[in-house]
């Protein structure tokens, strides 16, 4: 009977050390897990447990995250071909563009017919938008590139709304909008990017032009929250689902080259903040808010 005890509780025991090890070895495996996932190593999961079951998990997970840490390099390596692409594409295309330009110059000088006239304005519209499209282009590559809005400091946001309002305010009495402004009196501070701050409510803005039905509404609130909103029929739900989307555009909206309200929320979601559209009753709302 004593022998027979003896027995089970030696296999009680051996049976708690190997739940114990194994309890250890999946520790072990969580944390390594969560380093890899954090750190560019090279280096194995490796566990002091001898189970074979375990070792084969840990073998396994170590073969995933190789994997994955190769496809990662190879995303990072083309996603910066990509970037070195576009700049260069958006370089090369300044050059004939320039020259086209200079040559629609010198055409406008010459006598021509009402048709050629007419066909001559359709042309120097299509170069602007691809102007247009080519700086864009450009601006964005430099965006994703480089970090060039690294540097930030404290900042009043309701200046920089007015600064942005006031840079614009010629374009918008000319579409023809009488804008309603409401801007919090108390102080609204952030430590941000200055420049990035104003090139995303400026893209917002910017964005109005195109679309607004002849009203712009902007308000900043004491909580920080900055609202953009106009009437726009031309639109819907889904459309506007997609406004961030790069390379979006509506059929209102040809000539845009659909980068300013990606660039607006990229640079948004780079200083933790949140952006994000609505469409209610025929009105397009923007809101950006940027945590304290």
């Amino acid at each position: 009977m004593f022998f027979t005890v003896s027995i089970l509780l030696a296999a009680v025991l051996i049976l708690l050390y190997k739940i114990a090890s194994i309890y250890h070895a999946a520790d072990e495996i969580q944390a390594q897990l969560a380093e890899h996932m954090e750190m560019d190593t090279n280096t194995g999961i490796d566990i002091s447990c001898a189970d074979p079951k375990m070792k084969a998990l840990a073998a396994g997970l170590d073969r995933q995250l190789k994997a994955l840490r190769r496809k990662e390099l190879v995303y990072t390596r083309g996603d910066a071909e990509l970037k070195t692409a576009v700049t260069n594409i958006s370089h090369d295309i300044r050059t004939p563009l320039t020259a086209v330009c200079g040559y629609l110059s010198l055409l406008k000088e010459e006598n021509l017919t009402d048709a050629g006239a007419q066909y001559l304005g359709i042309l120097e519209n299509r170069v602007e938008a691809l102007k247009e499209l080519s700086e864009e282009l450009f601006r964005y590559s430099v965006i994703l590139s480089l970090d060039s809005y690294g540097e930030k400091e404290e900042l009043s946001l309701a200046a920089v709304l007015e600064e942005c309002i006031a840079g614009y305010y010629g374009a918008i009495l000319k579409a023809g909008m009488r804008p309603e402004i409401r801007l919090t009196k108390n102080a609204v501070k952030r430590h941000l990017n200055r420049q990035a701050v104003s090139r995303i409510f400026s893209n917002i803005i910017s964005n109005a032009l195109k679309y607004s039905s002849g009203d712009l509404q902007i308000s900043l609130d004491d909580g920080g929250t900055a609202c953009f909103s106009n009437h726009a029929a031309d639109m819907d739900t889904v459309q506007v689902g997609h406004l961030f989307d790069r390379f979006y555009t509506v059929e209102s909206a040809r000539s845009s080259t659909g980068l300013g309200l990606s660039i607006a929320r990229m640079l948004t979601e780079e200083m933790n903040g949140k952006i994000r559209a609505e469409y209610r009753e025929g009105v397009l709302y923007f809101y950006v808010w940027f945590p304290e």
